[in-house]
């Protein structure tokens, strides 16, 4: 889905920016994982990523986390470690990982937390301020993909494997 010609991070973009590693993966959130532990991760993860220069949006619905981070490289490496050893989630799928000169999509978000009801709107809010082409040509997929069906449903196969790859 993020690997098209000319996306995210061709060379001759031109673009000076500041160099930042991406890191979008969704999971699927540990049995006894609701509404408040996720508060309380946010308001954990916002007093972190502040002194990291770590910024992003997670959405949580129907027990599943869809996140995207962007930040210093090392800082985004160190952080993608420590999800992968968070027992509060499981399955965790990269969707996109990269390490390029652009701007950031969520330059003031230490970390919000979206609701999946949400997500239209916030993806639309950053398209309308985006200046970057790649990132203005990444949120129309996501937005069209978004039109395609329901983004707080699984497919039925993921329920099959519960607890295969944990």
């Amino acid at each position: 889905m993020f690997d098209e010609f000319r996306f995210p991070g061709d060379d001759d973009s031109g673009y000076a920016g500041p160099v930042l590693d991406t890191f979008v993966y969704c999971s699927r959130a540990a049995e006894g994982v609701d509404d408040a532990e996720v508060d309380r991760l946010i308001e954990l993860s916002q007093r972190r990523n502040v002194a990291r220069d770590i910024t992003g949006v997670l959405v949580f619905g129907s027990g599943v986390f869809f996140q995207w981070i962007e930040g210093p490289p090392a800082q985004v490496e160190n952080l993608i470690a420590r999800l992968h050893g968070d027992p509060r989630h499981y399955d965790i799928v990269t969707l996109d990982r990269s390490v390029e000169k652009r701007a950031r999509l969520y330059p003031n978000w230490e970390m919000e937390r979206v609701g999946a009801d949400d997500i239209r709107a916030v993806l639309q809010e950053a398209l309308e301020s985006a200046e970057d082409e790649n990132n203005i040509a990444a949120l129309k997929r996501i937005l069209e993909h978004l039109d395609s069906g329901p983004l707080d449903t699984l497919h039925p196969s993921a329920t099959k494997r519960d607890g295969a790859d944990r």
